[in-house]
């Protein structure tokens, strides 16, 4: 079946039948960089429905993008049978893993508690709570909160050897950094621990996934089950996403790309992914959406024939959108991406994904009636105002999608929203935001 060029829509998540395990598809995907007994773990996922969890911790009021590899993680594993938890962290928030270099500000307990709830809406939309292997939402601060230090060092810390808590790479990074380590986060990785045995106890979960930066942390829940409870339970530890230029993956121009569309604009993030390089965008598809394997292979044959049409950006752009932001967002940003560019109405978009958009390009804040030449310069799409009139005098600048050759010309700001769309040539656009 061939790839077709014309518009599709977000495919629904589900696995992959052509894999005769979850985990042979987990492997494809590239989402198994370590993990304990690999043979057992995949007996075990091939078996009867096994619990399973990830944490969540609430160092920022949203998931970003390193979490998402993690919620689609869990996903997988749900619709192939098994029963996941969602843990967001009221009590290790308080707290916050080893950073490599320095300390964690520590947030306030009424801060945290507020994150958790932004954090547990984020996941949940992920998971479903239906059905037989329905997700379960918990809080460590429920069973963290009531227990005494002095319980906690007899009961927990008691099975934890300080040389073996040295050697996990968050804490041996910072005691070689000049910052050092407090007490508070070298307890970080009992903490972790004592959830994974809490959970087992509870509900018999026997696999915890997370970032393979987080191997040690996701270990020590492992090691402390074994001592305690004399049984082998699983950890799961995802690769760490990076580009292959070098570069971090999931920042866009030194911000993180969030998963709440208060602090990442459904434009904007769709444009992140839409920006994806060919040398990533196979192995994005097979980490980010449900396509099937044969899917994807055709992508990658495009990718190889056809590049300059950009098929697999386009497709991955829209089925990450799709699955953060809903259909509809995804469908109003792409109507947004299309007119802007000379593919669509202008006057038939919607506001506020309007306005997404042109805070994504050069844009300024003008009342209505400023004349088209000042507003040119203003956005730098000229240099001077005698510039601006002679683009305008040999045609090559429209507003609002219309060619102007008045140099008198003012912005209306008649488009949804109060705002004007500048362009000059084919290609360089600018947004003037009049308010209305």
């Amino acid at each position: 079946m061939r790839v077709s060029s014309a518009a599709v829509s977000a495919v629904a998540p589900a696995v992959d039948p052509s894999f005769e395990n979850i985990w042979d598809e987990l492997v494809w995907r590239g989402l198994v960089h370590v993990s304990t007994d690999q043979e057992a773990l995949r007996a075990l996922l091939a078996g009867d429905p096994v619990t399973y969890y990830c944490g969540f911790d609430p160092t920022a009021p949203s998931l970003h993008l390193g979490n998402l590899v993690q919620l689609l993680t869990m996903r997988r594993l749900q619709l192939a049978g098994h029963r996941p938890l969602g843990l967001v962290g009221g009590s290790t928030g308080l707290i916050g893993d080893p950073r490599p270099t320095a300390e964690r500000t520590l947030n306030t307990p009424e801060t945290v508690a507020e994150w958790v709830g932004y954090l547990r809406g984020q996941v949940e939309r992920f998971l479903s709570f239906e059905g037989d292997n329905a997700a379960r939402m918990v809080n460590n601060l429920d069973w963290t909160a009531p227990l005494s230090a002095i319980d906690f060092l007899r009961e927990i810390g008691k099975h934890y050897r300080v040389g073996t808590m040295l050697k996990k790479d968050a804490v041996s990074a910072r005691l070689n950094s000049d910052a050092g380590i407090s007490y508070t986060e070298f307890s970080y990785q009992i903490l972790q621990g004592m959830d994974y045995l809490e959970l087992y106890r509870s509900y018999d979960c026997v696999l915890q996934t997370g970032g393979s930066d987080q191997w040690g942390n996701l270990t020590s829940g492992v090691d402390l089950i074994h001592y305690v409870e004399h049984a082998s339970v699983h950890a799961l530890g995802t690769p760490l996403i990076t580009n292959s230029d070098g570069t971090k993956f999931g920042k866009s121009e030194g911000n993180a790309i969030w998963l709440d569309a208060q602090m990442c604009s459904p434009y904007a993030f769709y444009q992140f992914w839409l920006s994806t390089a060919d040398a990533d965008v196979i192995d994005r598809l097979k980490v980010f959406t449900f396509l099937t394997r044969a899917e994807i292979d055709e992508y990658a044959q495009l990718v190889e024939t056809e590049p300059f049409r950009r098929a697999a950006q386009k497709r991955l752009a829209l089925e990450v959108t799709a699955l953060v932001h809903g259909p509809e967002a995804t469908d109003a940003v792409i109507a947004a991406s299309e007119a802007l560019f000379g593919k669509g109405d202008l006057t038939t978009l919607d506001a506020a994904t309007l306005r997404q958009a042109l805070a994504e390009l050069p844009h300024i804040d003008a009342p209505t009636g400023t004349p088209v030449v000042q507003a040119l310069v203003d956005t730098g799409l000229v240099t001077s105002l005698g510039e601006a009139r002679r683009a305008i005098a040999q045609g090559g600048v429209s507003i609002d999608g219309a060619k102007i050759d008045d140099p008198d010309a003012v912005v209306t700001g008649a488009l949804p929203g109060g705002v004007s769309v500048l362009r000059r040539g084919k290609k360089t656009l600018a947004g003037v935001l009049t308010g209305g």
